[in-house]
C-alpha cells in the first residue's frame, strides 16, 4: 500500500454564502504499482482530490496517509511528502520560469537540500529519462523549446525529486495524437524505471482503457465506482451515471454486438480487440 484515504472531505469557502462542497466522504486504497486513472465530468472533484495528496490543499475532514507520512498529524513532514509525491499539473510547460533548463530542473532537488553532485546528477538523469539529451539541452533557455520538449523539461523538473507516486492531471491535453502517444510512453517508461506508482487525471477514455490498469469514477465530489477498466466501461449504468463517453473499443465492441458478433471477452485496448475479432472469425 502507498496511500490510503479514509473519508475525505472539502468544503470550500465553508462557513460563508459561497460555501461549496468538493468532496464528500471519498475513501480509496492506491497500492503501490498501481496505474490509476481517475475520471469524470468537470467539477466532479477529481483536482481537489489529487491536490490533497502532496499537501496542496490543507486537509479538513478525513484522513490520508501516504507511506509512513500521515497529513492527519499537527505537523506533518510536508518536505518529505512532496519529495515522495510529484504533482505534474495541467499544462506543465507554462510552469517554466528559470533561465536555462538544468537551472530550472534543478529548482525541487535543490529544496531538499542535496549536494551540488546530488543535484547535478538527478538534473542529468531526469532529463534523460524523458527522451531529451542532457548536453544538448541543459543551457538552452526552455522558453525557446518546442511544445512537446517544454512539457518534457517540466515532467522532468518533477521526476528530478525522485516521487515513489507521480501524478499528473490531463497529461495529454493539447497535445496532437503524436504528442499524445510519446507522452503516453514516456509516462509508463517512468513508471517501469522511477515512480512505480502513476495517477491521472483524464477525460481521454482511451488513454484511460490503454494504460490504466484501476480507474476511479468520481461524481459530485463522490467515489462512485473503482475497479479495472473493462469492468467499469462496459458499465452503462454507470456511464450514464457519471455522463462519461465509453472508449473507441468499448463503442465499436457494443456495435458489433448490435450487429450480430458477438466477442467472446470485452477487449479494452487495440490489441485485445484484434485478438477478440481473428477468434471470432476462426470459430
Amino acid at each position: 500500500m502507498s496511500i490510503e484515504i479514509k473519508d475525505l472531505s472539502y468544503v470550500y469557502s465553508p462557513g460563508t454564502p459561497y460555501a461549496s462542497t468538493a468532496l464528500k466522504s471519498v475513501s480509496i486504497t492506491i497500492n503501490e504499482g498501481d496505474f490509476l486513472g481517475i475520471i469524470g465530468k468537470t467539477g466532479s472533484g477529481k483536482s481537489t482530490f489529487i491536490q490533497h495528496l502532496n499537501a496542496l490543499i490543507k486537509l479538513q475532514s478525513g484522513s490520508i496517509k501516504v507511506y509512513d507520512i500521515d497529513l492527519t498529524q499537527k505537523k506533518p513532514d510536508l518536505k518529505k511528502l512532496r519529495g515522495t509525491v510529484g504533482m505534474v499539473m495541467q499544462y506543465p510547460e507554462y510552469q517554466l520560469f528559470d533561465e536555462t533548463v538544468e537551472k530550472d530542473v534543478s529548482y525541487g532537488p535543490k529544496n531538499l537540500g542535496l549536494s551540488e553532485e546530488e543535484i547535478k546528477g538527478r538534473v542529468r538523469e531526469a532529463i534523460t529519462l524523458v527522451g531529451l539529451s542532457y548536453d544538448e539541452i541543459k543551457d538552452r533557455s526552455p522558453f525557446e523549446l518546442s511544445g512537446g520538449q517544454k512539457r518534457r523539461v517540466a515532467i522532468a523538473g518533477v521526476i528530478a525529486m525522485r516521487p515513489r507516486v507521480l501524478i499528473l492531471d490531463e497529461p495529454t491535453a493539447g497535445l496532437d495524437p503524436r504528442g499524445k502517444k510519446e507522452i503516453l510512453t514516456l509516462i509508463k517508461k517512468l513508471k517501469e524505471t522511477s515512480s512505480p506508482t502513476v495517477i491521472i487525471i483524464s477525460h481521454d477514455m482511451d488513454a484511460v482503457a490503454e494504460n490504466c490498469d484501476k480507474v476511479a469514477f468520481f461524481s459530485g465530489g463522490e467515489i462512485l465506482a473503482e475497479g479495472a477498466p473493462r469492468d467499469l466501461f462496459y458499465d452503462d449504468d454507470l456511464l450514464a451515471r457519471t455522463e462519461m463517453e465509453a472508449p473507441a473499443i468499448v463503442k465499436l465492441t457494443k456495435a458489433l454486438e448490435n450487429r450480430g458478433v458477438t466477442l467472446d471477452s470485452h477487449p479494452i485496448n487495440k490489441q485485445e480487440f484484434v485478438q477478440a475479432v481473428k477468434r471470432w472469425r476462426d470459430e
